[in-house]
């Protein structure tokens, strides 16, 4: 029953993976606006409800990774060192690169490339986007808090999520501008969204920098 559970698993992981692929190079090729559902579902050989029972939302074909990202995020605020303040875990997690950034394959760096200048020209996933990094300045706000015990009315954990999640977009639409402007050594991209992003977390940490340390296991 095990091995049955596992192999109905795999096959739906597999199916979840063609479904994406087959959106993001669709999308790449001729836009998101461009390309309908069904199409999408024609072209991996699945029905349209197949295509919206593992992807609730056409924007979510181009951003269902990102609720791992957001996973990761908080694991890395949430399990960071005794002493380390929010801010400084914040700043060691956003800086590695990753993604395009990270990419050592030239074909994947291409297709991470189209997928971006994809999204930079429409709007709908723009607005998906500014919705996704909202909730991740609430689900990092909450976590703020309840780490330092914030009182109702206590606006400082929210601020300081807003900060911190304004750095990230900051840094998302500078390498997307650098990409537009025609930017293609990904290394130097990389070393300077890096010193951009330590810069803005050097002038946030003169006013937040002592703010929310992580505490002893028994402190209060």
């Amino acid at each position: 029953m095990t091995a049955a559970l596992g192999l109905r698993e795999r096959k739906k992981q597999r199916t979840r993976q063609l479904i994406s692929e087959t959106a993001r190079r669709l999308f790449s090729e001729r836009g998101f606006e461009q390309v309908s559902v069904a199409e999408i579902a024609r072209e991996a050989d699945v029905s349209e409800q197949t295509v919206f029972n593992y992807f609730p939302s056409k924007e979510d074909l181009v951003y269902s990774g990102l609720e791992t990202f957001e996973d990761q995020l908080l694991g890395a605020i949430r399990e960071r060192p005794p002493g380390q303040t929010v801010i400084a875990a914040f700043g060691k997690f956003i800086l590695e690169p990753r993604g395009l950034l990270a990419a050592n394959d030239d074909a994947a760096a291409r297709h991470l490339i189209a997928v971006t200048r994809m999204i930079a020209a429409s709007p709908a996933l723009h607005a998906r986007e500014q919705q996704i990094l909202a909730r991740y300045t609430e689900t990092l706000a909450q976590l703020i808090a309840d780490e330092t015990g914030a009182r109702a009315g206590d606006l400082r954990p929210y601020v300081v999520a807003n900060a911190l999640i304004g750095v990230h977009r900051a840094l998302i639409t500078y390498v997307r501008e650098r990409l537009e402007a025609g930017t293609s050594d990904r290394r130097r991209l990389a070393r300077q969204a890096r010193q951009r992003g330590q810069n803005t977390l050097a002038l946030l940490a003169d006013g937040l920098g002592d703010y929310a340390p992580k505490r002893q296991k028994g402190d209060r």
